[in-house]
């Protein structure tokens, strides 16, 4: 059973034991991320991930950070996303004192200097430059620009060139000091380790964590009352394409159900989706569906790559299946299969130490509050076919519809046309 412990600064510590592992991950989650910035600090979430990987006092160089957990074959990496950033080591059990006197170090003790913010910028412009050029992942960022426009939701987490070669080591500063807080703060321990000794180095690694009271984000504005197209011209050789609808924040009570007509659709080999148009015809090497649950919005999405000549097809084919889980109740064995693929898969992501971390850390920085595998095993049993059905009518509509495009083709009206549900 895991372990909750909230000191008096307000910094939270969940502790979660594990039989049978010789591994210990450390993960610090922090409840900010790009939805917490302005246009002018688009990016510096991120960017704030990369400098702590810069040195501190301790161990003054990249290299000296690196090769810390490097010499014992450890793990560790850090990510951010729009609404937290994670940093995390994982390592064998005799190592977890190292791994937490490592994550503890980078993020009390970086040094943020100026000279190696300069040298990073040149880092992040070409992982930028990578992402632009991965269809695949840029594809998702797209998505996002389209349903949310102008606002922290849709910004990207990576940012805008312009800022990146802007940020100077004050606006760092002023960043961690609104937004890294013990109020927003999560340590988790997953693996094998000692609870007590554990809980007693936190408190001494975290006693000089900020205090103040982090800086809020501002609400999802979504407004829509027809389709919405966005095609990003670019020589492909395939099309790359998301399409799917606004739906359900993490706090809703349809979520799970939500989850489960998403892996009917396109979750796996055997879903409907992936059988239409990969196995039956051909279509599209990878196809697949997935739901974000953000605090105060959500979406269920389809993305796949497909020919240039075939998108109106595949157009029709993804909206003859949202159409179809509207009018025909789903059967109780593909219902019972979605759900023993779901629960079954989130044991097997359970039995490594870095999964469960981010399991109970996630829920906690996120929600403040946990639930255990069992019960939210017990809330997928729940779900009827009813249900779904009730989830499919209320998302697949029209107004709710949107389609983003990377592709050398031009026909945005003929897409719009036939993007009707």
């Amino acid at each position: 059973m895991f372990k909750k412990i909230i000191l008096k600064n307000g910094l939270r510590i969940i502790s979660v034991p594990m039989r049978g592992t010789k591994a210990v991950t450390v993960l610090v989650l922090v409840g900010a991320g790009s939805k917490y910035e302005t246009k002018k600090t688009n990016g510096i979430s991120h960017f704030s991930e990369h400098m702590f990987f810069k040195g501190t006092k301790k161990r003054p160089s990249t290299l000296d950070i690196a090769e810390t957990l490097d010499k014992v074959g450890g793990a560790y990496n850090a990510f951010t996303s729009k609404e937290f950033t994670g940093y995390w080591a994982k390592v064998s059990s005799k190592n977890y004192n190292l791994a937490l006197d490592w994550v503890s170090d980078i993020l009390m003790n970086s040094k943020f200097e100026q000279e190696e913010i300069n040298r990073e910028r040149g880092v992040i412009l070409e992982e930028l430059n990578m992402y632009l050029d991965t269809p695949m992942k840029y594809i998702e960022d797209l998505w996002e620009i389209l349903l949310y426009g102008d606002q922290p939701a849709g910004w990207t987490v990576l940012g805008e060139k312009e800022n990146i070669l802007r940020f100077q080591r004050k606006d760092f500063v002023n960043y961690l000091k609104n937004h890294y807080s013990a109020r927003n703060t999560v340590v988790a321990i997953a693996g094998n380790f000692n609870q007590e000794e554990s809980v007693r180095r936190i408190k001494g690694y975290f006693r000089k964590i900020n205090k103040n009271k982090p800086q809020g984000k501002k609400p999802v504005a979504e407004k829509q009352n027809k389709p919405q197209v966005l095609i990003k011209y670019k020589k492909t050789d395939q099309t790359h394409l998301c399409l799917g609808v606004r739906a359900y924040h993490i706090f809703h009570p349809d979520k799970y159900a939500l989850e489960l007509l998403s892996i009917i659709l396109g979750g796996n080999m055997s879903s409907r989706l992936f059988i239409s148009v990969r196995e039956r015809r051909g279509l599209a090497y990878y196809i697949h569906s997935s739901v974000e649950n953000y605090t105060d919005s959500g979406y269920l999405v389809v993305q796949a790559g497909i020919p240039h000549n075939h998108i109106a097809q595949v157009t029709k084919l993804i909206l003859e299946e949202f159409r179809r889980v509207k009018e025909k109740k789903i059967q109780k064995t593909e219902l019972q299969k979605a759900k023993d693929y779901l629960k079954g898969n989130s044991i097997l992501s359970l039995e490594s130490s870095d999964n469960n971390a981010m399991f109970y850390a996630g829920q906690e920085v996120l929600t403040g509050k946990i639930l255990t595998p069992e019960e939210k095993f017990r809330k997928i049993d729940k779900v009827t076919a009813n249900q779904i059905q009730k989830v499919a009518n209320d998302i697949f509509r029209n107004n709710k519809l949107n389609l983003a495009m990377i592709s050398p083709f031009k026909g945005k009206e003929k897409v719009e046309k036939i993007l009707r549900i």
